[in-house]
This record gives C-alpha cells, structure tokens and sequence, in this order.
C-alpha cells in the first residue's frame, strides 16, 4: 500500500471521528435541552423569559441549579411534624382576614421553615434554597417567590381593606399553599394543583365566618367557641 493512500485513509478516517463526535454532542446538547424543559416547565419557560429569550443561557443556569441540588433527598416529616405545619398553616390563613400583610409574612416565613427542615438550604440563603426548591417543585415554586415578594414591605398598596393589594396578597397566599402542599405532602414527588383554586375566595368576609369557614385551610379548621 503506498504512502499516499494510507495517508488519504487515515485523513478519511479522522473526519469520520470528528464528524461522529460532533454529532453526539449536538445531540447531547438537544437533548439536555428537552431534558430540562420538561424537568422544570414553568420554570424553564420563566429563566428563558429572564434571559431575554436566551435559551442556551437560559439552560445553562437551569443546568447549574440540577448540579448544585440534583442529589438533594428531602428529609420526611413524621405525622406530628406534619400536623403542626397544617395547624399552623391554618392559623395564617385565619390571620389573612384581620391583618393580609402580616399573614403573608408568617406564610414567607414558614415556608422557609419548613423547606429548611425538609433538607433544603436555610431559609437565610433564600436564593439558594429557592433554586434547590425549584429543581424538586418546580411545579409550585413560583408560589414561594411570589408570597416572598409580597411580604416586602411596600408591595401591595391597600392591604389592610378590600381592593387590589388585598387581591394581590391573597393571589400570593394561594400560590404559596399549592408549595406547602408539596412540602408537607406523604406523597414525595406528587405536584398537586393547590386546593380550591379552582374557585377563588370571597373578597371579604366578616371575622366570624372566617373562622369557621377559611377559603383555603389545608385541613378542616376546628370553630373558635365566641
């Protein structure tokens, strides 16, 4: 075999590998893609959005965030732990009709507390431990940073009587149930839609019927003796 033609060989043959390589990583790469729209939904839909519609961006964050907390395994609660979560749930919600804002703010914190006592990253490194929570809940995650948002002072205008702020913080509250849900859940994985929001709450209510009737209790609420 002369020189020449083994040279040609081993050129076709390097093009060959270069080309069969890159085809894997282009597959890759698609793949990973789809991959992580369909393990963060909306979430990927929201980092595309942040990115300007930047989806290789977008993915890259997406990526990090799986690397960082992908192996995250999320502590059970025992059956007393879970009560006391739904009991003091109960309570927020029963609050949110006296003071919005205040009740909002008991909901951001116990949301932290309780993801923290799930495994997650403490509730003082909110960035964090809303990136973790958003790799297992992606689903409902949305729920925490919009009751977080709420809870900062100056969102809401109106939050203590009927009208947009109270709306606003009552659609934050909502949201933020359908995460308690997940996290309180016997259920590990299961995302569920939150509990009657399929109808939204009354605008107001008087103090009484509240307490025997809150909108959105995770667990039939005990009446208060007047």
């Amino acid at each position: 075999m002369s020189t020449g033609l083994i040279i040609l060989l081993i050129v076709i043959a390097a093009v060959v590998v270069v080309g069969a390589a890159t085809l894997v990583v282009r597959s890759r790469g698609r793949h990973g893609g789809s991959s992580l729209k369909r393990r963060f939904g909306p979430e990927y839909e929201r980092a595309v959005a942040l990115h300007d519609g930047d989806t290789k961006a977008a993915e890259r964050e997406l990526a990090e965030r799986v690397e960082r907390h992908g192996d995250l395994r999320e502590r059970p609660l025992d059956g007393a732990e879970r009560q006391r979560y739904a009991d003091r749930w109960t309570a927020v919600q029963e609050h949110f009709v006296e003071s919005p804002r205040e009740a909002v703010a008991e909901a951001d914190r116990l949301l932290a507390e309780l993801a923290a006592v799930r495994g997650y990253p403490d509730g003082g490194r909110y960035e964090e431990q809303l990136a973790a929570l958003s790799v297992h809940h992606p689903e409902h995650v949305d729920g925490y940073r919009q009751v977080h948002r709420a809870a900062r002072p100056g969102v809401g205008g109106g939050a203590d009587e009927s009208g947009a702020g109270t709306e606003e913080l009552r659609s934050a509250l909502l949201g933020a149930r359908a995460l308690f849900d997940e996290l309180t859940s016997t259920e590990p994985g299961r995302h569920r839609a939150p509990a009657g929001a399929e109808r939204p709450a009354p605008a107001a209510a008087t103090h009484s019927h509240a307490r025997s009737h809150t909108p959105w209790a995770p667990h039939r609420s005990r009446p208060k003796e007047s």
